[in-house]
């Protein structure tokens, strides 16, 4: 017997793990880090755009009160893409949110001749209804969300349409009523859309990470089946989770009411699209489980300092914005798959 090491085995028939530990330290910092630039790459992109931006245009962009216009046009699109954070996550889609913000919006302003409390229950409570409805079919009908949402998109802009007749009809809200304050007031010199939009993320950011019903909304995301032998209650979350989304774009349209004292059934087209374009570019996975509310946020302040970096060159149109929100969304996808693959290996 070989007596050259402990235990008396031959150092020549020691297995040699060094090469192999240092494979897997390798191997697990890889994937720490496609982990990490997953979930900060969008707020790595708006640093680095903002800082860009104060140095070629100066106080014209970086200034407290630019800012702040920056933060109240992401306030509206950020109320819609919180629900849409949770809906992706989940496995799903909604195409109806920019649609719902339009009819909130005729709702309001038709609803205010009959006092505040009306112009603002009437469209939480419509866009929740149909929010809730699509939830239903969803979860319990087991229809696609994308036909289910779709059809919603077509019923609230022309029921928008029907209200305010054929578009012709724009509402006006009286500027001594009270919820014209949620529009146009402020606290502490910080507009309330921009508080409102806060307290959505902060609130959105707490369900998501701090309660069983977020961990269930990424377990249903990530393996509905798993999801299902866990004994998660897949339905009632996916209900909740449209009604929620259906609640928040309500809440935007009902703002942007608000703001603009009046109701318009032309508004809203297309910000389903940015809604999700943002969701996206925050790091959240289109296929669902993995994601998060900070990312999102990301996504819409960046898609909005574009905008206000374009409108500051002022030679380019503002659809400009849509073709960087395009190429942004597919490099960021592609970017995404990499990632997720390099997190595999």
């Amino acid at each position: 017997m070989a007596t050259g090491s402990p235990g008396g085995l031959d150092p020549a028939y020691a297995p040699a793990t060094g090469p192999v530990d240092d494979a897997a330290r390798v191997a697990t910092r890889r994937e720490r880090t496609a982990a990490m630039l997953q979930r900060s790459g969008a707020f790595l992109i708006l640093a680095a755009v903002t800082v860009i931006a104060s140095l070629v245009f100066g106080t014209r962009f970086a200034s407290v009160d630019n800012f702040l216009n920056i933060l109240e046009a992401s306030s509206f699109l950020g109320l819609i893409a919180v629900g849409m954070t949770f809906v992706i996550i989940g496995g799903g889609i909604d195409l109806s949110v920019g649609s719902l913000l339009a009819l909130a919006a005729v709702l309001a302003a038709y609803g205010s001749q009959f006092g505040t409390l009306v112009a603002i229950a009437l469209p939480l409570v419509a866009c929740g209804a149909i929010g809730l409805f699509n939830g239903i079919l969803i979860a319990r009908a087991r229809m696609a969300a994308f036909i289910v949402t779709l059809a919603a998109l077509l019923f609230a802009r022309g029921l928008a349409f029907a209200v305010s007749d054929e578009g012709n009809t724009i509402f006006r809200i009286d500027s001594q009523l009270a919820v014209i304050w949620l529009g146009q007031g402020s606290i502490a010199g910080v507009r309330v859309p921009i508080i409102i939009a806060a307290v959505a993320f902060v609130a959105g950011w707490l369900v998501l990470t701090r309660t069983r019903y977020g961990m269930a909304v990424t377990a249903i995301g990530g393996s509905e089946d798993a999801a299902r032998l866990m004994g998660l209650p897949i339905a009632r979350v996916k209900i909740v989770m449209y009604l929620a989304s259906g609640l928040l774009a309500g809440l935007a349209g009902l703002l942007v009411a608000a703001r603009s004292s009046s109701g318009q059934s032309t508004i809203g087209v297309g910000l389903e699209l940015q809604a999700i374009a943002a969701v996206v570019i925050g790091g959240t996975l289109l296929t669902g489980g993995s994601g998060s509310m900070m990312g999102t946020l990301a996504g819409v302040l960046l898609l909005n300092v574009i905008n206000n970096v374009i409108n500051q060159v002022g030679t380019l149109s503002s659809y400009y914005q849509q073709v960087v929100s395009g190429l942004f969304l597919i490099i960021v996808v592609l970017i995404q798959r990499y990632l997720s693959r390099e997190q595999r290996l």
